[in-house]
C-alpha cells in the first residue's frame, strides 16, 4: 500500500509539473511605479511591504534601438542603448523576490516607415528586438506585446470602428509570440492589451483580431486595462452609452467574449479560454488630472481598489491585476496624477493599506 501511494504521489507531482503556468496559477497582485523613491531609496522595499508580486515596466523600443542594429537578436549589439530604469528594475526584482513584467512598445522610425512611435512596425524587426530583450533579461518571463492597442494615441493604424487595426496588430502579436517562445518556452506572452473604451471597442477588437487565414494570433494571456469611473461590481451589465466598452464591472462578460473567440479557433484554448492579465487599473483621488477626468475621495479610492482585487481573487479567469501607480505627482505639477497609493511626499493614503490587505 505504501509503495502504491508513493508511486501515485510521484505521478501526480509529474503531472502538476507538466501543467502550463497558465493553467492553475492564482491571480497575482501587480503594480506600476518608480524604481526609486523620491529620496533615492529603493522603491522595491515598499513593493515588498505592500505584498506586490509583479512589478510592471515599459521598454520603449525606439529608445533602446535609436538606429538599426547590425545583429538585432544580440543584446550586445552596439546600436542598443538599454534603458537604465529597466535594467535597475530587473536587478531589484531579483534582489527583493518580485517578478518583473515588461511591456514592449514604441516603434523606431527605421522600422515603421519614418512615422511616429505609435505606428505598427515591421513584424520581423519587432520580433528580433523581443528576442534580444528576452536574452538580456533572462529572469523575466512575462512579456506584454504593446499597450492599449485600441487607442489611436498608442497604436496605429486604428480607423474607428474598423477591423484594420486589430488585424494589423494580430500579425504583430503572431510574430512576437513565436520569437519569445523560440527564445524560451518559459516566456508568457500577453497579447491584446486593450483598454476599456477607444475608437475600436474591446468587444470588437477581440472579434476582429484575426490573421489572414482566419485564425487567432497565438498568446498565453489576454491583456486589458479595465479603467472606469464606475465602482467595480459584477452585478452591473453593460456600460450606458458605450455597449462595446469593457471595464472592471464587465470583466466577466469580456472574459467570456475572449474565451469564445479563442475556443472556436485555437486548439490550445478548446476547453478553457485565455486568462486575463489586467495590467492597469486605478482610480484617482482628490481631483481630476491630465490622465483621468474622474476622481473620488481617498476613502472611496481605497474602496474601489478593494472591490477590484476582490473580483480578481474570486474569478479564476483573471491571471493578475495591476494597480497604477505607487506615487501621486508632486503638488507642484499642474494637473498632476493623483492615482497613487501614496502622495509624492510619502504620506500613505487609505488605498495603500487596502492594497496591502488585498490577496
Amino acid at each position: 500500500m505504501r509503495k502504491t501511494s508513493i508511486i501515485l504521489g510521484v505521478v501526480c507531482l509529474l503531472l502538476a509539473c507538466a501543467l502550463p503556468p497558465t493553467a492553475s496559477a492564482r491571480s497575482v497582485k501587480a503594480i506600476w511605479g518608480p524604481v526609486e523613491m523620491p529620496d533615492g531609496s529603493p522603491a522595491f522595499r515598499v513593493y515588498r511591504d505592500l505584498g506586490a508580486q509583479v512589478f510592471q515596466v515599459q521598454l520603449e523600443w525606439l529608445d533602446a534601438a535609436p538606429s538599426r542594429p547590425a545583429n538585432p537578436t544580440n543584446p550586445d549589439d552596439p546600436a542598443y542603448t538599454w534603458p537604465k530604469q529597466v535594467d535597475a528594475a530587473v536587478r531589484a526584482g531579483r534582489r527583493y523576490g518580485i517578478k518583473v513584467a515588461i511591456m514592449v512598445k514604441g516603434s523606431p522610425r527605421w522600422s515603421n516607415g519614418g512615422r511616429g512611435p505609435q505606428w505598427a512596425p515591421n513584424n520581423s524587426d519587432y520580433a528580433r528586438f523581443l528576442t534580444a530583450a528576452s536574452r538580456r533579461y533572462p529572469s523575466v518571463n512575462l512579456w506584454m506585446v504593446w499597450g492599449e492597442t485600441n487607442r489611436a494615441a498608442v497604436f496605429r493604424p486604428l480607423p474607428a470602428n474598423s477591423p484594420v487595426g486589430p488585424r494589423r496588430y494580430a500579425t504583430l502579436l503572431n510574430a512576437a509570440y513565436r520569437a519569445l517562445k523560440r527564445d524560451s518556452r518559459r516566456n508568457i506572452v500577453i497579447g491584446g492589451m486593450t483598454f476599456s473604451f477607444g475608437p475600436v471597442k474591446p468587444r470588437d477588437f477581440v472579434r476582429w483580431m484575426r490573421l489572414a487565414n482566419g485564425k487567432r494570433p497565438p498568446l498565453d494571456w489576454y491583456g486589458h486595462n479595465p479603467f472606469s469611473p464606475r465602482f467595480p461590481d459584477l452585478r452591473l451589465r453593460g456600460y450606458r452609452g458605450s455597449p462595446g466598452a469593457r471595464d472592471m464591472s464587465d470583466i466577466d462578460t469580456f472574459a467570456s467574449e475572449v474565451r469564445g473567440a479563442y475556443r472556436r479557433t485555437s486548439r490550445a484554448f478548446r476547453h478553457r479560454g485565455p486568462r486575463l492579465w489586467l495590467s492597469e487599473y486605478t482610480i484617482s483621488s482628490d481631483r481630476a488630472n491630465y490622465a483621468f477626468d474622474f476622481f473620488v475621495s481617498r476613502t472611496q479610492q481605497a474602496r474601489f481598489l478593494s472591490a477590484a482585487y476582490r473580483i480578481a481573487r474570486q474569478e479564476p479567469y483573471i491571471a493578475g491585476l495591476g494597480w497604477i501607480g505607487l506615487l501621486d505627482d508632486p503638488v507642484t505639477v499642474p494637473r498632476g496624477l493623483t492615482d497613487g497609493l501614496m502622495t509624492y511626499e510619502g504620506q500613505r493614503k487609505p488605498a495603500y493599506f487596502a492594497y496591502k490587505r488585498a490577496r
